[in-house]
């Protein structure tokens, strides 16, 4: 039970992390608070995918893709911000 509650509340936490992010793109245009947005989206539904099913260890590898390809996206802004200044 402390599993999945404790799992909620990292899940709320990429859920409102990507809301401020969201809001920073808003305010400022730039692509790089959108990257971490969908970034933190990618995470948010990597921990729900693996709090709603019992994921066995055959299944593992391909849910940490979805963190695998959540955190590339993270590098792929920072290279891209720095790149355009």
């Amino acid at each position: 039970m402390s599993e999945a509650f404790l799992s909620g509340a990292v899940s709320m936490g990429f859920f409102v992390i990507s809301l401020f992010f969201v809001q920073f793109w808003k305010e400022t245009r730039d692509r790089l608070f959108l990257f971490f947005a969908a970034a933190f989206l990618l995470l948010l539904v990597e921990r729900v995918v693996r709090a709603a099913f019992d994921i066995d260890s055959e299944w593992a590898p391909a849910i940490y893709l979805l963190r695998l390809v959540a955190f590339v996206l993270i590098i792929i802004a920072i290279i891209d911000k720095n790149r355009r200044v």
